[in-house]
């Protein structure tokens, strides 16, 4: 498989390249994505935009440590907007890329996973 959304070498520096590790990383991602998501949409259709900015500094931590720096940047971009409450039209956007990101990275993890405990 092409890894397009995370960064093996990364994660390999993060975890010792231990296959185990990789894979709590990828249970508390998948589970940390779901929920931030989630809690994302609710903040959004609440106007809870300083709360918003304040999750998005958290998914921003959670996706970095997989490697996908250019959602961190997006994150980065939310979390400030939100936070001085300004371009709240892209808010959403910036969520639903959110979304297909870490769906897409979850796949990618988990299939490396998959890959790495057969070979060991």
């Amino acid at each position: 498989m092409d890894y397009k959304f995370i960064n093996i070498e990364y994660l390999d520096s993060v975890s010792g390249g231990d296959p185990e590790i990789i894979n709590e990383l990828v249970v508390m991602f998948k589970d940390q994505s779901i929920e931030i998501y989630n809690e994302m949409q609710s903040l959004l259709a609440d106007k809870k935009y300083s709360l918003l900015g304040s999750l998005a500094h958290k998914a921003k931590s959670s996706v970095l440590i997989m490697g996908m720096n250019d959602l961190g940047l997006i994150l980065k971009t939310l979390e400030l907007q939100a936070k001085d409450g300004i371009g709240s039209e892209l808010y959403e956007s910036y969520i639903k890329r959110f979304k297909v990101e870490t769906d897409a990275a979850v796949i990618e993890l988990e299939d490396l996973v998959s890959n790495r405990l057969k070979n060991t």
